[in-house]
This record gives C-alpha cells, structure tokens and sequence, in this order.
C-alpha cells in the first residue's frame, strides 16, 4: 500500500470520529473506538539492537558495536531480522488479546545523534561519531526494518531530533547552542538521509532545547527543516513526557494545556507521555484549532494502514518460531565477530590452545551478563559471558582459573571487607596461569540513560574516561605480575586506556557483544576468525583541549576536528594479517571545476599474509582552499572487503558530488575550494594511524 492510498484510507476514518475520539488517538498508548472498529494500539516498542523489552528475542551486540562494522549490508540484514521477530511476537500477542506496551509494530529506532563527546550515556546507543558513517548504517537499518513489500514490515523511527548528545542529568531544561554550520555538518546529516532515503516513517524529538526553542515543538526544526526542505511525510513522536518539559523545566509555556498547544502547532502527532491527555481541555480554551487535532490523527492512521493493522497482510503468517531461531542467532554471531576491535597485539595473538596449559579470566565483566547487553535489550534464553565461551572452547583441554578481581564501580565486593577484596585472589590467579584474559569496562548502570519512568535504574553520563577506581587497582596490580595480559574492554565509549596500553599484551575494544558475546570473542581470540572491527569513535588519549561537555561547539571533539593525536583513532582496528592498497585510479578524467555526479575510484590491492581476513576499504577526504572545510580528512565512502590468504582484490568505488561539498556559516552546501585530496586506506590518513597500522594508503587530488 503507497502512502499516498494509506493516507486517503486515514482521512476517511478519521473524518467519522468525533472531536474526542481523534484527540484521544494522539496518545502514545491510544484507546479503542470500539463503535468504528477500532483497537487499542500502543505505539511504543523498541529495537536498537533487537526487539526489546517484549521478552525473548535475539539479541545482537549494542548499537556501538554495530557501527564498528562499518557493514551496511550487515546492518539492512539485522533490520530485517529484527522486523521478522516483531510480526512473529506481534502476531501472537494480538491472537492472546495482549495489545500492551512494547508490543507494536512502530519502533523507536535507530538511534541516529552523533557521538561527540565521549562522556555521554547515551552514546552506545549510536553507530558512533561521523556523520557519513552513522547515515550509510542508519539507512540500511531502517530499510531493514520497514521492507519492501506491500505493508511496511514494522515502522521505523529516528531519534532523537536533533542536535542532542547529552548532559543526561540536565536534558529536561537544556539548551543546546550550536550555528547553523555545525547543525548542517554535523547533527543533521543522518536525519537528513533518512528521511529522503530510507522514507523512514517516523521522527522523534529530543528532550532539550536547540538554540532556544523545545525540539518537539520547533518551528525550525520541525517545520522549515522537515516537513519543509526535507518533506517528510510520516509521523512526528515526541520523547517521553517531552513535551510536559515545555512549562515544567523549559519554561517556554505556562500550563500544561498551551504545552499540547504548542507541540501539536509545531507538527508533533503522537505524544509518548500525559501531556496529550490535556487536548480537550486546550481545545475547549479554544487554543487549539480542530485541523491540528485531525490533521496529525490522519498522519498517524496513515502510518497503521501502511503497517496493515486492520487487514491481513502479507506478515501474518510469520511463525513464532522464528524468534532466535538457528538462523538469526547466528547473524547475531557474525555480527558480534565483525564489531569486535583489536587495538593492540605484540604478537601475543591470537592465542594457541595447544601451547597453553592455564589460562586466567580476571576481571569484573568476565562473567557479567550485564555486560554483554547494553541498554534498550530483550531477554535472551541463553548467555555466554566471556569466561563461558573460553571455558566452551578449550574444554578440557586447557585449565580456565577465574577471579572476580573487584567489584565493578565499588571498592570492595564484600560489605564488610577490606577495601581490594577481591585483588589477592586475582593475582594469585595470575601467578598459576600462563596468560590472563582481562575484562574491564562498564555496563547499563554506568553508562546509561538519566532515569526516568521506562528506565528504572539511574546511570547516566560519565565524570571522565578513567575505568572507576576499584579496576585502575586490579589493572595496576596485574601488571606488575609481569604476565602476559589480553584486555578485553567492555564498554560503549572511549575509556582511558594510555596505562593499558603500556603495559598490557594486547587489547580489544569488545562493546556490548549481545547475549552470547562471549562464544564470539573466544573464536575471536584463538584465531578461528581475524578480527575485522573498526572503531566508530576516538579513542582520545586525555580531554585536555575539549570544551566542557555542556558546550557544543565540536572544537577538538571527534576525529573531524582533533588536532592532536589520538591514542587509537576513528577508523583503526587491527587484523591477524595485513591488507594493502597496491593501486588507485579515477575510472574516468575528472577536474574540480566539472565533477560528476559520481567520482568512479577502481582500487586494487592484495593480503599480505597466509590467513583468511576481513578488513575495511575506507576514503577520506579534504577540500583544500576553503575555510568551510574540517578541520581533517572526512570518511566519505568504505566498503567491507573478504580475502582469502594471499588474494588480490580490485574493486571501484563511486564517491558521490555531495561528499565535495562544504557547508558555510549560513548552512548552506556547496562545491567549494580549489582542488580536493583523496585518501585510500584501512584507515585514516592521520600519522598515528600509520604508526599503528604499519603502511599507508595512497592518495588522489582532484585540481
């Protein structure tokens, strides 16, 4: 069904409701018209990185994780799958009369904000911290989950808009300040993307303010910018209880009544709080107008006839057996493989089960199921922590000694023990193996959402990048034992890992895996696969020379405008063996003053080296001669490559006109400069990428 025959279907219904009964339909948890056939519909259900919080489902690594595997193919697979386990529950709820929250068909995903400082909670939730990189994901995501049949599979959704990455603890009565070129190059790109080429259905506002106005009720944002030059033609939500900040903490209306004005006036059509349970009353006061009612009722009727809610559809006889089915748990694994990041390796990897004897899993995250999961999670019916998987994987073969180590943020484990309580035992394990495993990091109640009515635990942002105190002591102590030392960091950020890499063996950046992570990364780590993750963020080597987390302003914040070097940058991840670029040439004559529509790139290039891997082509690039430009070489394009051991590649690259133009002061894009520079490679062209990676790419220049 086109939107255009959905729309027509919801403006005949909803021109047979009264008044009241299109009022009440604005509401997130929408009632039953019985008299018109109408059931009750929840709208809220999530899905960043699997169906959540509906009980079982398959779980895949957090969304950060994803976006380490710079996999667009990946990610469009993991939408699908995740759509596909939605109808196979949805279609067995509706069977048992069960229509409660979480239970829908409209998803409140993906998560498309920038991560720009790597102090915020929330950050996990996103594919990282470049806006190229977060579109080519994010689109391919909601295609997944939206389908191309004739209903929409599930309705996707993008939040949170726009220009909001934290603080958490002040979102409710924050402004976010920011010019109009840092929105248009930074914070409004994979919105921009997904509306005008994933269609996506939905768009949900953010909790702050931006530049002054609330962004569920902005007339710049929501009006100029999309449903104006963007022309969106779906449903805007608010966040939850959003829309109540107007009068309660923004302080920009006075009751709670001018605050559904307001929203309502500006475009949002669905209120995920109480705030539209007011409309009649604002209604009544005659401060809204009967056309803003009806008009976003139709939006949403629209988005339910696309879904097929009131008729059979072609997704009815999913069977409910698909959920985890052999299948999806193992794109779950293959996923899980390709985000994992090896930051770090003095040879020491991968690990050789035969040549070991004893191997000791230390640390707070070895055996944590927190860890595996992130946030906005389903339930698993099984989980392998990392300690399982090693212990799964070598049997009996290999001895798995395993200490706690310390408590995850508290400096003892023991209430009425000695501070360090657990770090005797972590050495001692230590002292009889022959190398440890690691496993340090956060979880969900340390790097998290700022508490509220559907997030019962209080986390938040983080104070600054150091592993809390009581993991710096079993680091610091381990260390000294002189043994060989793999860690494993299990985090959705950037942490402080300049003494780690000192002085441990080898590191991996390992995320939030999903529900049976742990299975992965032994594979991972024996060398049964190379690891291929790339990183989506920085890895900053201290915040001296960043603003304060309040201010937005990008200066030295992400690999785009960093001017020193990172300890791990954007991009970087290492392999078991090594790929090179041996070769590249424009398909076809280009001059600046011409470009084409597309920039055709054939690169070839070979594995020098005698295993099996994957790796990740990636362009970067640099207009010269405007100070409308970066501040450093931008992803534009990439592309994940399989290699056989010894095996060339040759393979073209199309690099769109877009990607050559700047955006100046007024937000406005276009080709500037004299000439650009390109730059080939399984990373940045940054100096500690080639220090780290141990070759260059090579370069083009358009003049």
């Amino acid at each position: 069904m086109t939107r255009e025959q959905a729309r027509e279907k919801a403006k005949a219904l909803v021109a047979q409701m009264t008044i009241e009964e299109a009022a009440s339909q604005l509401r997130f948890d929408a009632p039953a018209i019985p008299r018109l056939g109408i059931p009750e519909y929840n709208w809220w259900s999530e899905g960043l990185h699997g169906v959540a919080r509906a009980g079982t489902a398959t779980v895949f690594p957090q969304a950060i994780g994803l976006g380490a595997t710079f996999d667009k193919e990946l990610l469009k697979e993991i939408g699908s799958t995740i759509a596909t386990e939605a109808r196979a529950k949805y279609n067995e709820s509706v069977k048992h009369g069960d229509r409660d929250i979480y239970k829908g068909l409209t998803y409140w995903s993906p998560n498309l904000n920038l991560f720009r400082d790597p102090r915020w909670g929330r950050g996990h939730e996103t594919y990282g911290e470049d806006p190229e990189l977060i579109s080519r994901l994010g689109v391919n995501f909601i295609e997944g989950l939206q389908g191309d049949s004739d209903h929409m599979k599930i309705a996707a959704c993008a939040k949170h808009f726009a220009v909001h990455s934290g603080p958490e603890a002040e979102r409710h009565h924050f402004d976010a300040k920011t010019n109009l070129q840092e929105m248009w190059r930074t914070y409004l790109p994979a919105f921009e993307a997904a509306v005008k080429e994933a269609d996506v259905e939905s768009v949900m506002g953010a909790y702050n303010r931006t530049n002054g106005e609330p962004c569920c009720g902005h007339s710049y944002l929501m009006q100029d910018v999309l449903r104006g030059k963007w022309a969106f033609k779906g449903h805007f939500v608010s966040d939850c209880w959003a829309v109540l900040d107007f009068h309660e903490h923004h302080k920009v209306t006075k009751t709670i009544e001018e605050s559904a004005a307001l929203a309502l006036e500006k475009g949002c059509d669905l209120n995920c709080g109480c705030t539209y349970q007011h409309i009649m009353d604002a209604y009544d006061y005659g401060q809204i107008p009967e056309e803003h009612i009806r008009r976003a009722a139709v939006n949403l009727f629209t988005t339910r006839y696309r879904l097929g809610l009131s008729e059979e559809t072609e997704f009815d006889s999913i069977d409910y057996k698909v959920v985890e089915c052999k299948e999806h748990l193992a794109l779950a694994s293959r996923a899980a493989k390709e985000s994992f990041v090896l930051l770090k390796n003095d040879g020491i990897l991968p690990l050789k089960k035969e040549k070991l004897s004893t191997i000791g899993v230390i640390g707070p995250n070895a055996d944590s199921r927190a860890a595996l999961m992130g946030n906005y999670h389903g339930t698993s019916s099984r989980y392998i922590t990392i300690l399982e998987g090693i212990q799964d994987y070598v049997g009996d073969d290999v001895r798995v000694l395993y200490s706690l180590g310390c408590h995850l943020s508290a400096d003892r484990e023991e209430p009425l023990a000695k501070k360090d309580d657990r770090i005797s035992e972590a050495l001692t394990v230590a002292e009889h193996s022959d190398v440890v495993i690691l496993c340090l990091g956060l979880d969900e109640t340390l790097e998290g959402e700022e508490g509220d009515q559907g997030n019962a635990y209080f986390s938040g942002d983080k104070d600054d990048l150091l592993f809390p105190e009581s993991q710096r002591h079993l680091l610091n102590a381990l260390m000294e034992t002189g043994k060989p030392i793999v860690l494993c960091v299990m985090a959705g950020s950037a942490m402080n890992l300049n003494d780690a890499s000192e002085g441990c063996n080898g590191i991996f950046q390992v995320w939030y895996p999903g529900a049976r992570g742990g299975a992965d990364f032994a594979e991972i780590l024996f060398g049964d696969v190379s690891p291929s993750g790339k990183l989506p963020i920085t890895i900053y080597r201290d915040l001296e020379g960043c603003p304060d987390f309040t201010d937005y302003s990008m200066e030295n914040r992400t690999y785009r405008f960093l001017k020193k070097a990172p300890l791990y940058p954007f991009g970087y991840g290492l392999t078991y063996g090594k790929t090179c670029v041996d070769s590249v040439e424009f398909c076809e004559p280009v001059s600046w003053d011409s470009l084409p529509k597309e920039v055709s790139v054939a690169i070839t290039g070979h594995n020098d080296s005698n295993i099996d891997l994957e790796d990740v082509l990636q362009v970067y690039l640099h207009v010269e001669g405007t100070e409308d430009e970066v501040v450093n070489p931008r992803l534009v394009a990439f592309e994940r490559i399989q290699l056989l051991a010894g095996d060339k590649f040759r393979l073209t690259i199309k690099i769109p006109y877009k990607a050559f133009e700047t955006v100046d002061e007024n937000g406005e894009r276009s080709k500037k400069g004299t000439q650009a520079q390109l730059y080939f490679g399984f990373g940045q062209p940054d100096a500690r990428t080639s220090e780290l990676l141990g070759t260059k790419g090579k370069e083009l220049t358009i003049s």
